[in-house]
């Protein structure tokens, strides 16, 4: 069995390590997804569903696995998605994966939910840096967290698109996962079986939602779910003209995140958008919705020469991201890729993921017969 980072050699053996290292609930909240989670699943198995073509004697000695995206050269085609609630995961939270997209030369992602400022990451990490954001009901807060971004100089931001409303996560129903956590008698069992967390959840920094705060109690000092929380707090009105208003208030490198059809990605480009993440959330919001995948073809067919393309969720191997690059994907991005292994080891098990996933693209790039990126093309993948 898997009992230390070191021993961890792929995304699977990460996320064995964090169940044990988790309390139940808040394992099953990264893990989890909606209703029967056939999308989660999928995201993942649509991968397997084509096959890599090699080439070879191509002198592959020297690799180069760069790409520019939103406007940023990053080191390898794969960067730390933004996601929410990290300190609950682990003491270290967004410092430790921004310290780690330092360490790569990557891109890193900080949540509109996350628990680290935006000002505290601005002063500690230095590789290119997106914020994503929500859009509550309180256009205050909203402007607020933009004009902090723009204040902090982060190089761009990404309006997630996909949590009109909460997603049915069936499995925080049952644990009864919230933000912060509630002391239940079912929860404090959870807890006191997991006393490694529990010490340092308790006795390390507490655990705020740092750019929500000062504006809203819920999530902070009062108890809710995730699904209460997109339903009850964001933006339901939102819409195109919104989110033209919002990236011409930003004036930078803007994204939609959660893109999915062919039609909104034109849209995206009508309204002046640098790039677009294809992503269903992780599987977390509509189940039986596509996978970013099997969208990611004609996604690019239809715009990728006008804006860049990113292909966000079910990545658990180096091959996956050759794929997407094949298709034409300028980059890939994922959360549970690195929060299992943030839970199960902090900066050291978000370090030692991304050296195996970095590992991985090296070699694979080398056994495709390609020293750069942009040398993969359709040539080289074959479906079923």
């Amino acid at each position: 069995m898997f009992n230390s980072i070191e021993r961890c050699r792929n995304t699977e053996d990460f996320r064995r390590l964090a169940k044990k290292r988790l309390p139940g609930p808040i394992f099953h909240y990264i893990d989890g997804a909606a209703d029967d989670e056939v999308t989660y699943k999928r995201n993942t198995e649509a991968y397997e569903q084509c096959d890599l073509v090699p080439n070879v004697l191509a002198g592959v000695e020297k690799i180069d696995m760069s790409t520019t995206v939103m406007g940023k050269k990053i080191d390898m085609p794969l960067y730390f998605a933004p996601t929410a609630l990290q300190r609950l995961f682990h003491h270290d939270g967004e410092l430790a994966v921004g310290k780690t997209a330092d360490k790569f030369g990557t891109m890193f992602g900080i949540s509109s939910l996350g628990t680290v400022s935006i000002e505290e990451i601005a002063k500690k990490v230095s590789a290119p840096k997106l914020f994503q954001l929500y859009v509550h009901k309180d256009k205050g807060l909203t402007n607020n967290m933009i004009d902090r971004c723009k204040e902090a100089n982060f190089d761009g931001l990404a309006l997630t698109v996909d949590t009109i409303v909460g997603g049915n996560r069936e499995r925080d129903l049952l644990t009864g996962f919230t933000s912060p956590p509630k002391l239940t008698l079912k929860s404090l069992m959870s807890f006191a079986m997991h006393p490694n967390w529990s010490f340092n959840h308790f006795t390390h920094s507490r655990f705020e939602l740092h750019q929500l705060k000062d504006w809203i109690r819920e999530g902070n000092k009062v108890s809710l779910s995730i699904h209460d929380y997109f339903t009850k707090m964001l933006d339901q009105s939102m819409d195109w003209k919104a989110a033209e208003q919002i990236n011409k208030y930003w004036g930078k490198q803007f994204a939609l995140k959660g893109i999915m059809s062919v039609d909104d990605a034109k849209k995206a480009v009508d309204i002046g958008a640098t790039a677009i993440m294809i992503s269903n959330h992780g599987g977390r919001q509509l189940d039986g919705s596509r996978s970013p995948f099997d969208q990611l073809a004609e996604i690019v067919d239809a715009v990728g020469d006008k804006i860049d393309v990113i292909c966000e969720g079910g990545i658990r191997r180096g091959t996956h991201v050759l794929k997407a690059l094949s298709l034409g994907a300028k980059a890939c991005s994922g959360g549970r890729l690195y929060l299992y292994a943030l839970s199960a080891g902090g900066q050291k098990g978000v370090e030692k993921a991304m050296q195996n996933l970095h590992n991985e693209i090296e070699r694979d790039m080398k056994l495709m017969g390609v020293t750069s990126i942009d040398q993969l093309t359709r040539k080289n993948i074959k479906f079923r």
